[in-house]
């Protein structure tokens, strides 16, 4: 018999009960990781820390199938210490590519803003390039390649805050909150049961994938999503209201317009549809555009958010039908 093929939308739960295992509550962050993984995008976490941004982003390439790295942005990195470098091989009198943590098919860049601006760019036209260009010699990255960067949102002493021009290459901004307390209690009889955030093996996860090339079925798929002429309508509505706004200076982008396409399509399959309906734009378009309104500083001094922006944009457009 031939074997029966698995959907978009059943690779998406097997996922999410994987990362159960291991992970109590934050649902909403790991279905906007997923979007973002089919959308072929990367992403941008802002959370306190201990709320298990590494812990997500670990068992999320492992249940991928792929390889983990994770660097820890410092003010002193340099670009070669993300990408890498040649090195001389006396053995054989050559010069040798050592790779970078870059070279993963998930990266996590852990406080991306306490790095200068130099190290942020080499990062961030990896992520865009998809390559990475080694004293003139382009290197492409793996297919699947998804970067996580994380922002610290209380301290900001020594940072180096990332420009607008640089916040518009990640799809999507995904702010984490504190778990419920009964989900913290939760964590803490986890724990109590012996649980090693170290050893996913031992709280019983197992790999969805055998490898992320298994995932190119998935983007198949996504392609065959329709997008009917009333919500593309709706999507470049949503977005170029916000350039209209009074209270903001700088609106999103056509980028995010793509941006906002791609996540829809992403969100359909991931719900076993084979079309997008307005529901995906109202759910993506907080983390699609949060991070791309520049606001007015009168607005900001008010206590105006993007996130109130987009609320109120959504609100306020008629949903087509």
């Amino acid at each position: 018999m031939p074997e029966e093929k698995v959907t978009t939308a059943q690779f998406g739960d097997k996922i999410r009960n994987e990362i159960r295992k291991v992970v109590q509550g934050q649902h909403e962050v790991v279905d906007q990781l997923l979007v973002c993984v089919l959308a072929r995008g990367h992403a941008l976490l802002e959370g306190v820390p201990g709320i298990a941004k590494t812990l997500i982003a670990k068992t999320l390439a492992y249940v991928l199938g792929g390889d983990f790295k994770r660097t820890q942005f410092t003010p002193d990195m340099m670009p070669s210490d993300i990408t890498g470098t040649n090195v001389f091989d006396v053995r054989s009198s050559t010069f040798r590519l050592r790779q970078g943590p870059v070279f993963a098919n998930l990266f996590l860049a852990d406080e991306i803003n306490r790095t200068p601006p130099k190290t942020q760019s080499a990062l961030l036209e990896a992520m865009e390039e998809r390559r990475v260009t080694i004293d003139g010699v382009d290197h492409p990255l793996p297919d699947l390649f998804f970067v996580m960067a994380t922002q610290n949102p209380i301290e900001y002493e020594g940072t180096y805050p990332l420009p607008e021009a640089q916040l518009d290459r990640f799809l999507l901004k995904i702010e984490m909150t504190y778990p419920s307390q009964e989900e913290e209690k939760d964590i803490l009889r986890r724990y109590q049961a012996g649980f090693d955030p170290h050893d996913l093996l031992s709280a019983g996860v197992q790999r969805v994938l055998d490898s992320p090339q298994e995932l190119a079925r998935c983007w198949e798929e996504l392609s065959a999503v329709r997008v009917e002429e009333g919500v593309l309508a709706y999507i470049t509505e949503v977005v170029r209201h916000t350039r209209d706004d009074f209270q903001v200076s700088l609106g999103g982008s056509p980028r995010a317009s793509v941006a906002l396409f791609k996540c829809s399509r992403a969100s359909a399959a991931l719900q076993g549809r084979d079309y997008v309906t307005p529901d995906d734009i109202k759910s993506l378009a907080v983390p699609v555009l949060r991070h791309r309104l520049l606001l007015h500083p009168e607005a900001e001094i008010e206590g105006v958010t993007p996130d109130q922006i987009v609320q109120e944009t959504i609100s306020k457009i008629p949903v087509p039908r």
